[in-house]
């Protein structure tokens, strides 16, 4: 029996190797169709076992089992695509160091994440989750934490799609790179895909390089092709400089919703500054007073502030050989040496910017 056989064949030749094969006669037409699933079946199994298994009984299995063998096949595909694309699992948890009251977090919670965990809910009222939205705003002012907070308040993949993993062939590549991972990533199920640095690869067309130009164009026809696909997968961009986004990917009908992450209240920086402070070995700490010290600090900035202090606090323990507790003193004597994010100028801007893009 000839092992290497194609994957596709004549309608007549399909039935009747299959007949010969397994003794199941199976229309013509039908046969073509399953033939390169047999295929698939045969090497599948193959893999499972670590030893080559013949056509013969990959073929019966699969008439046997023809729907779970299928359903085999997909999921074994999706594990090879999810390890190639650098697929994460985010805890839960990291949905609630967001605080209640921060804008962003009230908006993703009714636009996405309760459509989408009440989907028989949002059926009969006909409403429609989001498939592809846009967080804009200053550096550091905690898109990618919000991006990685959705995928584990949903219990989906995370996978981060960084320009440079477009550009790894060169620039004249980029537009098929983006093409080929966008058509992998419509594959997956319960996926949140994550571009950060929007603009690098979707920036306006209007002085744009003809490189440049095609990958903008190209990721205009990609977004309609993953907003059509059935399955539950979510595209969060993200950018610092909506501005310089082409305009025609900022229209109704390409992103569902257009949400701005700035600076946080005094609530927020409370619920950030508590979550990294049980982290540390503390002793009296007066939060109120250093919630009034951080008004310009994104949440990237009060990441920053306490990895110092934690390794001030380490050094110091480490010299006095005395345990070293983290007060208010210990906090205020670092916080001088953080330049914070935000500027009037940059909030400014900000505001702006809200008021002119935001759609949600």
């Amino acid at each position: 029996m000839n092992e290497d056989l194609p994957n596709t064949i004549s309608s007549e030749f399909s039935a009747s190797k299959i007949f010969e094969i397994s003794g199941t006669r199976i229309d013509s037409d039908i046969a073509a169709e399953l033939w390169p699933r047999i295929l698939q079946h045969k090497w599948l199994m193959s893999e499972k076992l670590s030893r080559d298994v013949g056509l013969r009984v990959a073929c019966i299995d699969f008439l046997e089992n023809m729907e779970q063998a299928r359903e085999e096949y997909l999921a074994y595909q999706q594990r090879d695509i999810l390890n190639e694309m650098g697929a994460q699992t985010i805890s839960q948890k990291l949905w609630d160091t967001i605080s209640d009251s921060q804008p962003p977090k009230q908006i993703v919670q009714k636009r996405i994440i309760l459509p989408l965990t009440r989907q028989n809910l949002s059926k009969k009222h006909g409403v429609v989750p989001p498939k592809a939205i846009i967080f804009f705003g200053p550096p550091g002012t905690g898109k990618t934490h919000f991006a990685k907070a959705i995928a584990g308040a949903l219990s989906w993949w995370f996978i981060e799609i960084a320009p440079s993993m477009l550009m790894v062939d060169g620039t004249e590549k980029v537009g098929a790179n983006l093409r080929t991972i966008m058509e992998k990533s419509r594959t997956l199920k319960e996926a949140v895909i994550f571009i950060d640095e929007f603009e690098e690869i979707a920036g306006s067309r209007d002085e744009a390089s003809r490189v440049d130009k095609s990958i903008t164009n190209e990721f205009l026809k990609q977004v309609p092709l993953f907003k059509n696909q059935a399955n539950n997968i979510l595209l969060i961009c993200a950018t610092n400089y909506i501005r310089q986004l082409d305009t025609a990917l900022l229209r109704p009908g390409r992103f569902d919703c257009i949400i701005p992450v700035g600076a946080l209240t005094e609530d927020e920086r409370s619920s950030i500054l508590e979550h990294y402070l049980s982290k540390l070995n503390t002793g009296e700490v007066d939060l109120n007073r250093i919630i009034k010290m951080t008004s310009r600090f994104t949440p990237a900035d009060i990441e920053y502030l306490f990895q110092q202090v934690a390794q001030f606090a380490f050094e110091n323990e480490h010299v006095t050989q005395q345990d070293y507790r983290v007060t208010t003193d210990t906090i205020f004597e670092i916080i001088p040496k953080i330049r914070a994010s935000l500027t009037d100028e940059v909030s400014v801007e900000f505001e702006k910017d809200s008021i002119a893009y935001s759609r949600f």
